[in-house]
């Protein structure tokens, strides 16, 4: 009873606000389950029950243009971006696979002793033989070249201890 005596005024309250006869029906709709679900709240003293039909037709159709902004706002915010593709998203992840192997390196240098990682660093970064590395720390070659061996042997563990668990990792990812 109480739908069918306020139905035409509501639907004429939204008509005069929209301008699809479809978001008019669906908007009317949703301000009768509204005031279903609200109907303890309710107050006589208040007010007639067509004006708290207003304030929830109000309240209704607010929030549905407020949802409409923000959706254009979001719909602005992404037009004009491409996005990605198979390829790009197959060098993201050989990217940070990349990445997560030059951590990992990094991390088993760190943990070398520093006589390994002086001859290491000196050899591999600055370009020094393993004769001059030697020279420049005042020890002799061949101490130098084991060094060398035992530290390049560290890092090849480490390199294949990352690529036994890339396929874990892989699996995990997806």
């Amino acid at each position: 009873m109480f739908y069918e005596q306020h139905f035409d005024t509501v639907l004429g309250f939204v008509t005069r606000r929209v301008d699809s006869a479809h978001l008019a029906a669906d908007l009317t709709a949703d301000i009768f389950v509204a005031a279903l679900e609200g109907a303890h709240t309710y107050d006589a003293r208040r007010g007639a029950p067509l004006a708290w039909l207003y304030g929830i037709s109000r309240n209704v159709i607010h929030t549905h243009f407020r949802g409409t902004v923000r959706e254009r706002h979001l719909m602005a915010r992404i037009s004009g971006r491409r996005l990605l593709d198979e390829e790009d998203v197959s060098a993201i992840e050989r990217r940070i696979d990349a990445d997560r192997a030059a951590r990992g390196l990094a991390a088993a240098h760190a943990a070398l002793s520093e006589p390994l990682r002086a001859v290491l660093d000196l050899v591999a970064l600055d370009g020094l033989t393993a004769r001059e590395a030697a020279q420049a720390l005042g020890i002799s070659s061949a101490t130098a070249r084991v060094r060398l061996h035992r530290a390049r042997k560290a890092l090849r563990s480490a390199g294949q201890a990352l690529d036994a668990t890339r396929p874990a990792l892989l699996e995990a990812a997806q």
